[in-house]
């Protein structure tokens, strides 16, 4: 299998976790439930689910009051943007 394959389907795997942690994590805060921590939040968004999270706060309305989500999920799909970049700008160079 070829390399940019796995690492699609990695994201992909990725990102539908992360948008469906902000999902459970806003029906748990409806029934005032044992939470998801956000450190768990932001780990799925590090390690590559930013756009999932991004997504999932939207469509949930879930931490989009919190400073930290609202400019800290932006950052880090920056973040990866940049970097991601660099990475396939180096490889093609």
């Amino acid at each position: 299998m070829d390399i940019s394959l796995l690492v699609l389907l990695y994201l992909l795997a990725v990102n539908i976790v992360a948008f469906h942690l902000m999902g459970k994590d806003k029906k748990k805060a409806k029934k005032r439930g044992s939470r998801i921590p956000e450190k768990t939040l932001f780990l799925w968004a590090i390690i590559g689910g930013s756009i999932g999270s991004i997504a999932g706060m939207q469509h949930f309305r879930h931490k989009t009051r919190h400073m930290s989500f609202k400019f800290g999920m932006p950052l880090i799909l920056l973040l990866q943007i940049y970097f991601f970049g660099r990475l396939i700008l180096g490889l093609i160079l």
